[in-house]
C-alpha cells in the first residue's frame, strides 16, 4: 500500500502487505465479492486447532470453493509492516488491534474492491483481532468464528506479557541500533514462560521431565525465528487490549468454540459469559481428551460444528 496511518497518527509509507487466498471468488451484479472470508491465525500456524480440520472438511460434504479465503498476514508481522522487515526496530510505532484491523480492511479495499466480508475466523491471537474487527466495524461481516480466544487480557494471560515486558526490558541491547547475539537470548526464557500457557495441562500432567524438556525445546526454537522487536510490539499490543465494553456492538452472527485445559486460556470465563454478552451467539466448550502429545487428537466435533455453522451462509 502507498502509505498506512497509525491511530497514533504516524504514517509509513510504502506498506508491504503478505497475503494468500484459496476458493473461488463470487460476484454480485455490481462486480463485488461476496463470499470473502478473511482468516487470523494463532502466533504458531502449526500448532493451530483449526489446521486439524484440513482433512475433515477435505472429506466431509463441504466445498471449499464455496468461499473465497483470505489470510493477510498483520500487521506487526514479517512479510507484512512490522519492526523488522522494515528495519525501524524499536522506532516502529506502536499499534493497538485496532490499528492491525484497520490494516487488512484497508488492504480489503485497495486490493480487491472489498468492503464488506462475509466472514471472519480467529483462533488464539487471532480471535482477538476477530473480536475487535466485529465491536469496531460491526457491519462489515455476516459472521465470526472463533476459536480459543478472548475479548480482553487479564488475570494469567496478563501475568505472562508483564513477565514478558520485564525480561525485554532488562536487556541493556534492547534499544541499540547494533544487533547482539544477547536478543536470541532474550527469546529463550521468554518462550520458555509462554510455553506453560500454550499447551494442554492434561499433557504437561501426565508427561516425564524428559518429554516436557522435548516439548518445551521444539517450542522455544519456533520463538526463536521470531524477531525480538516484533515479538515486544505485539507484546505491548496485548498489554492494552479489551473489548469487553463494546462487545454489545457485534451485530455478526456469532460461534465461539473453547477448548478446556489450557492454563492461558480458561473457557468459562472467556467464552462462557459471550453468549450473554453478544447477542446472536452460539458457545460452545470441548474437554481436551488426550493425555500425551504424540497421541492425535481428534477435534471432529468441533469440526463439525464448523462446517455445520459455514454451510447456512453458503445456501
Amino acid at each position: 500500500m502507498d502509505s498506512f496511518e497509525f491511530e497514533s497518527g504516524r504514517v509509513l509509507e510504502d506498506v508491504d502487505v503478505e497475503y494468500g487466498t484459496s476458493g473461488i471468488p463470487k460476484y454480485d451484479e455490481d462486480g463485488n465479492i461476496v463470499n470473502a472470508i478473511v482468516y487470523c491465525p494463532n502466533i504458531f500456524g502449526g500448532r493451530s486447532i483449526l489446521a486439524q480440520y484440513h482433512n475433515l472438511i477435505k472429506n466431509h460434504d463441504f466445498d471449499r470453493n464455496d468461499y473465497f479465503f483470505i489470510r493477510i498476514f498483520s500487521l506487526g508481522v514479517p512479510g507484512s509492516c512490522s519492526p523488522s522487515s522494515t528495519g525501524l526496530k524499536y522506532n516502529f510505532p506502536q499499534y493497538t488491534f485496532k490499528d492491525r484491523v484497520n490494516f487488512k480492511r484497508q488492504f480489503l479495499a485497495e486490493k480487491f474492491n472489498i468492503k464488506n466480508i462475509q466472514g471472519l475466523i480467529g483462533e488464539g491471537f487471532g480471535g482477538f483481532e476477530v473480536f475487535t474487527w466485529a465491536c469496531e466495524y460491526p457491519d462489515d461481516m455476516d459472521f465470526i468464528i472463533v476459536v480459543n480466544s478472548s475479548f480482553k487480557t487479564y488475570s494469567y494471560r496478563y501475568i505472562f506479557v508483564k513477565c514478558a515486558e520485564s525480561i525485554i526490558e532488562a536487556s541493556d541491547d534492547f534499544y541499540s541500533d547494533e544487533y547482539s547475539s544477547s536478543f536470541s537470548m532474550l527469546s529463550i526464557p521468554i518462550f520458555r514462560l509462554l510455553f506453560a500457557g500454550y499447551f494442554p495441562e492434561s499433557i504437561l500432567e501426565n508427561a516425564s521431565n524428559d518429554e516436557i524438556d522435548a516439548l518445551m525445546e521444539g517450542y522455544v526454537e519456533d520463538g526463536l525465528f521470531m524477531d525480538i522487536h516484533d515479538f515486544k510490539s505485539r507484546n505491548d499490543c496485548m498489554l492494552n487490549y479489551d473489548v469487553e465494553d463494546k462487545l454489545h456492538n457485534i451485530k455478526a452472527k456469532s460461534l465461539i468454540l473453547g477448548l478446556e485445559g489450557y492454563l492461558f486460556f480458561n473457557p468459562k470465563k472467556d467464552c462462557a459469559p459471550l453468549e450473554d454478552l453478544i447477542e446472536d451467539s452460539k458457545v460452545l466448550i470441548f474437554d481436551y481428551k488426550s493425555e500425551k502429545y504424540y497421541e492425535d487428537e481428534d477435534y471432529s466435533e468441533m469440526g463439525f460444528e464448523i462446517i455445520s455453522f459455514l454451510k447456512q451462509f453458503s445456501e
